[in-house]
This record gives structure tokens, C-alpha cells and sequence, in this order.
């Protein structure tokens, strides 16, 4: 990762590139954010920089209801220099770790489990299950934005064991159920009835 003086820079520049390299945590106010976030600029000393979303939700904070963190592209800033990440990170965005285990993924890939963990604590900070969870989290965020699912099928789709724990996982994240970060949609105009017309004797 580059310094912190550079990555500071670009968020109070609002770099585009910068957006899913980098993400923006502000501790006072216990938010994560993408680096185009159009948000004020929070002080110098109160921003910390993670390599991915998963990071900065192990790190305490809650993603942005502004910039929604989880639709920034998935692309760390070392992508391409560690193959073996970049395999892995495709079959979790396919669903390994939705029933599979980090042994049955590591094992996929050629390496050790604990080999594998190392990896990821070296380049994103995070867990292979923490990373996981945050694309689970992603996809879950964007089926209740766009569609009108019941929350169980957003659950199942997401990858979810239960609707149940999709609550509690997004109770402890936003502070809120999954309920109440459904955007409103405006409902269909009611049909017009034609006027009736009388007919002459």
C-alpha cells in the first residue's frame, strides 16, 4: 500500500482510481467510506486507510448509507501481483465459502489453509471468511435495493444460512434490520377507469 500523505491526498481529491483500492474509515464517526465519497473531508488525524471493505468492518466500522462502500469495484491495489489471492477472491465472489470451508477453498487452490489465511492477513487485513461475509453483505444490500424479494430469498441468494442471520449480521453492521435500508420505490400509478359512456336509446 502506498503512504498515508498519497491516500489521504486522493480522497481529498476524490480520485476515481482510488475507488476499491483503498477504503476510508473516520473515527468519529465509526464509518467506512469509498474514496469519492461526496461527503465533507474529515481532519488528516481521524481517517484510517484499509486495503478492502472486509478490513475496515473487522476494524469496527459501518459502511457509508451515502457512498454504499459495497458497490465499489473489488480490485486491491496489489491485484495481479498475487495469483493465488486473486483465485481465491474469485471462487469466494462465486460462493465458495457460502456452505464450503476455508480448508475445502485452500485445498481447491493447492495450498495450506493456513497459508492461504496468511495471504489474505498480508493483503487485505481481513479473513478469507471476513471477506466472505462482506461480499454476502454486498450482494444482500444490493437485493434489497433492487428488487422486492421477501428477506428470506434475499438471504438465500446472498448466501445467508437463514433470513435470521442475515439480521443479525446486518443489526450489528448498520445498527439496523435489513427492512430498513430497503429504498422506497414508488408504487405503480393507479389505473385510470374510462369514464362510462351512455348509450342512446
Amino acid at each position: 500500500m502506498l503512504d498515508f500523505a498519497a491516500q489521504y491526498e486522493a480522497f481529498r481529491q476524490r480520485d476515481p482510481t482510488w475507488d476499491g483500492v483503498v477504503f476510508v474509515a473516520v473515527r468519529t464517526t465509526g464509518i467506512y467510506c469509498r474514496p469519492v465519497c461526496p461527503a465533507r473531508t474529515p481532519l488528516a488525524r481521524n481517517v484510517r486507510f484499509y486495503p478492502s471493505a472486509a478490513a475496515a468492518e473487522h476494524g469496527g466500522f459501518r459502511p457509508c448509507l451515502r457512498c454504499r462502500p459495497e458497490t465499489a469495484p473489488f480490485c486491491p491495489a496489489w491485484k495481479g501481483t498475487k495469483t493465488t489471492v486473486e483465485r481465491a477472491l474469485r471462487l469466494i465472489e462465486d460462493g465458495a465459502l457460502d456452505q464450503g470451508s476455508v480448508n475445502a477453498l485452500a485445498e481447491r487452490l493447492g495450498v495450506g489453509a493456513r497459508h492461504l489465511s496468511r495471504l489474505f492477513a498480508e493483503h487485505l487485513h481481513a479473513t478469507p471468511l471476513q471477506v466472505a461475509l462482506s461480499l454476502r453483505i454486498r450482494r444482500a444490500k444490493l437485493l434489497l435495493d433492487t428488487t422486492d424479494l421477501p428477506l428470506q430469498h434475499v438471504a438465500e441468494r446472498a448466501g445467508f444460512s437463514s433470513a435470521q442471520r442475515l439480521s443479525v449480521v446486518f443489526k450489528r453492521l448498520y445498527g439496523r434490520p435489513p427492512s430498513a435500508l430497503r429504498k422506497k420505490r414508488p408504487a405503480p400509478p393507479a389505473k385510470r377507469t374510462p369514464p362510462h359512456r351512455q348509450v342512446p336509446a
